[in-house]
């Protein structure tokens, strides 16, 4: 490569290139002076971000967002794959960060899954299109949805917002919290008892505690969120 970074634009997003033979701490400076160079010409802009030719782990992925974010004023509204439903996820992605009403209210979102060990902070509400394993922690200043497993930690409403919630695909944290509020965890079924099936689950604060109950449109319709 030319450049051990180049940034290719499209409508809906960029294309981050990356040289897949640089060593990851001098790549990550890389990223920073690119990114610097080129904030004047983001100016702010909503945009879905995919990394290129190299193959990146959970951890580098989440530090190349936080270079890039450091170093101008990019707001990167989705991270994803390269594959063929790319323009698609592009579109979808920039049309959801525009129906806010606030820039204050905007949500982001996290392509991947989380591991034992690694945790993920947000100041504003969080979609994760995967799993939160045991042992892994996600927090942020509103709501969390998990498009996945919830195996691990997760924390809304961190920075004393109230009325969040958390969802998930599979509401089985190991601890929750909404605020101040705890989420007791169910006692573990028996190695021979009947497991219940798994339902998507919405938790929410209750009079001074939290609950877990199956998402209907009818309880959507009675939570303030």
């Amino acid at each position: 490569m030319s450049s051990p970074v180049i940034i290719k634009s499209f409508q809906n997003g960029i294309a981050v290139i990356l040289d897949d033979t640089l060593a990851f701490p001098d790549l990550l400076e890389e990223v920073g002076l690119k990114f610097r160079e080129s904030a004047a010409f983001f100016k702010g802009a909503k945009m879905a971000v995919s990394f290129e030719k190299r193959t990146l782990t959970t951890e580098e992925e989440i530090l190349l967002l936080r270079q890039i974010m450091d170093n101008c004023r990019l707001n990167i509204v989705c991270l994803v794959g390269k594959d063929e439903e790319k323009d698609r996820t592009f579109l979808k992605a920039i049309h959801q960060a525009d129906k806010e009403k606030k820039e204050e209210n905007n949500g982001q979102f996290y392509k991947g899954s989380l591991k034992s060990g690694q945790t993920l902070e947000i100041e504003s509400s969080i979609v994760v299109i995967g799993n939160v394993g045991p042992g892994a922690v996600i927090a942020a200043k509103k709501n969390i949805v998990v498009i996945g497993s919830l195996l691990g930690e997760a924390h809304a409403g961190a920075g004393g917002e109230t009325g969040c919630f958390v969802a998930a695909l599979e509401l089985s944290p190991e601890k929750l919290k909404i605020g101040n509020a705890k989420y007791e965890i169910p006692k573990k079924a028996g190695r021979w008892s009947i497991r219940p099936k798994v339902v998507p689950k919405i938790a929410y604060e209750k009079e001074g505690t939290v609950v877990a109950e199956p998402i209907t449109k009818e309880l959507l319709n009675m939570l303030p969120i």
